[in-house]
């Protein structure tokens, strides 16, 4: 590695592509954006509604999509940022209180993490078992039943309460993935839930403080986050994607996948087929995306009431005019995101594809001990790097 430079990889296992990007950022400019180095994409094969189904076959789409990447960049990779995404990716709210420690009622850090420990212990065994958590994320303190604005420590009170948000994903889909890269030996130095990582290069701090959903269409999944006061306040992953639409139009109108999959984004020989049927087609199969998401934030008391919107990554927000049906069917603004990549991009051809692993590698240059140090702690991005040991710790169970 350059005297003055950092690197950062971001790999991102999806169920139609596996898209890895190298970046750097010199440090002595700090506030520019990631210059990409390299990137690589591939068929993702081994992956079935984003989790892995055949390890071997898995590893072997992940080496594909490194090596173009390594290719590009004019260099090795050995330790790499991973998204976590797929069905089984879920989150949950839970609640824990402490009695303050000091002889004075003051709260410290520790009465702080003894209280989102408590809300850890709370969590459901219905909803826990199997699962393991990837974030956790303090959404509101309380000291004797009042809310507190900003931090709690240094204040005084007797007890100490907090509403914290889990992000989580099946234990044994990260431990296929984990063995898909161990396969090709390649270190995962930290994990972030898709969406999540999306979330950094696509929203902006207004965005977020006002109240915003992201929704990321991909090929057998759509999954979203919302944001509120800055931070993320609710994660769903919904087993419907863009293939969806791509199977519908091949069986409504008589095409091949391929021809169907180019008419969808508006390519291929449109002028030849029934626009109104096609319309009729995208606009059902879009609805019932749309349906779920305003079902959910119904669930969550945000339907309408998002004031920055929604915002739409994804390889199906290519979709024509899918803005325009998200404004409709869920009363909210709606744009498409676009992404600012610098570099070396000649492999990348739809910047919104590619959200994942440019937030991934954004999170890694940020990351205040750097890509290949500990992770920052259980603010935003959790515990990734414990997630890992443990992860390791039980696969080594069923080894010989």
């Amino acid at each position: 590695m350059a005297t003055g430079r950092t690197i950062s990889v971001g790999v991102d296992v999806g169920t139609s592509h596996v898209k890895v990007l190298i970046a750097e950022q010199d440090l002595k400019n700090e506030k520019d954006a990631p210059r990409i180095l390299g990137s690589g994409s591939a068929e993702a094969r081994g992956m079935r509604h984003g989790y892995v189904t055949n390890i071997n076959d898995a590893a072997k789409s992940i080496k594909a999509a490194v090596s173009m990447a390594e290719k590009a960049a004019g260099m090795n990779v050995r330790k790499v940022l991973v998204s976590v995404g797929g069905v089984g990716l879920g989150a949950i709210i839970s609640f824990g209180g402490v009695a303050v420690t000091k002889a004075d009622n003051e709260i410290t850090d520790l009465d702080v993490k003894r209280a989102i420990e408590d809300s850890e212990k709370e969590l459901p065994n219905s909803y826990i078992q199997n699962r393991k958590v990837i974030h956790t994320i303090p959404l509101e303190y309380r000291i004797d039943g009042k809310r507190v604005l900003g931090r709690p420590q240094g204040l005084k009170g007797m007890r100490l309460e907090a509403r914290v948000l889990y992000i989580t994903c099946q234990a044994h889909h990260l431990s296929d993935l984990m063995l898909a890269f161990e396969e090709i030996d390649l270190e995962i130095v930290d994990v972030m839930a898709a969406p999540m990582a999306a979330s950094l290069v696509t929203l902006g701090k207004t965005q977020k403080i006002a109240g915003c959903i992201l929704a990321n269409i991909g090929a057998e999944t759509t999954s979203i986050i919302v944001y509120e006061n800055n931070v993320p306040i609710s994660l769903e992953t919904f087993q419907i994607g863009s293939n969806d639409i791509t199977n519908d139009i091949a069986l409504g109108l008589k095409l091949s996948l391929e021809d169907a999959d180019l008419i969808k984004l508006g390519h291929g020989k449109i002028q030849e087929i029934p626009k109104k049927k096609l319309e009729e087609i995208i606009v059902a199969r879009l609805s019932d995306i749309f349906d779920l998401i305003d079902d959910h934030l119904r669930k969550i008391d945000r339907n309408g009431l998002l004031p920055a919107g929604i915002i739409l990554t994804g390889g199906g927000s290519g979709i024509p005019n899918i803005e325009e049906l998200a404004k409709l069917a869920l009363h909210l603004p709606a744009k498409q995101s676009r992404l600012r990549l610098e570099g070396n991009i000649k492999n990348i051809e739809n910047d919104f594809e590619w959200a994942i692993p440019y937030g991934l590698v954004t999170y890694g240059l940020n990351d205040e001990d750097g890509v290949f140090g500990e992770s920052k702690g259980p603010s935003i991005t959790g515990t990734p790097v414990g997630v890992i040991r443990w992860v390791r710790n039980w696969i080594k169970k069923f080894l010989p």
